[in-house]
């Protein structure tokens, strides 16, 4: 009679093109755990509205409209977007490091943010922000059931 034969050894596939998977003969890749949660839509915002201005500035992109057309969104969403960049520098700072969104939807939208944006004055924007914050900031825990 013959005995089974068993050979356990760790392998890893390497994904590609169509799908397909290849053998890979390497080290196994060190695996790093990634954070819980996401980083929320308007720190992304912030981030792109801040990389398109240098864009725009250093004459990789013509305009806003020229951007509009490359990112496939209305020249109105581009503007929404770009108004970020007339936050004070701190709350657009802040807004960079919130906190990432566990669950459920962001505590703060781009929607909360435009008025905020379109005020001039740098002191009262922080007054306005800091209002916004202190409300929608709030964890679960702290908010008071109704």
């Amino acid at each position: 009679m013959i005995q089974p034969l068993t050979i356990q050894r760790t392998v890893q596939f390497r994904r590609q093109a169509h799908g397909r998977n290849r053998l890979d003969p390497g080290p196994l890749p060190v695996t790093t755990t990634r954070p819980s949660g996401r980083v929320p839509r308007v720190s992304r915002l912030m981030a792109l509205a801040i990389r398109f201005e240098r864009q725009v500035r250093k004459g990789v992109l013509g305009s806003y409209s020229e951007l509009a057309e490359v990112g496939h969104v209305t020249r109105a969403r581009v503007s929404q977007i770009m108004n970020l960049v007339n936050l004070a520098p701190d709350i657009q700072e802040a807004l960079l490091h919130l906190p990432r969104t566990e669950r459920g939807r962001d505590p703060i939208i781009l929607r909360d943010l435009q008025p905020i944006a379109s005020v001039i004055d740098w002191r009262r924007q922080r007054r306005l922000w800091s209002e916004l914050s202190a409300t929608r900031m709030r964890r679960p825990s702290d908010a008071s059931h109704v």
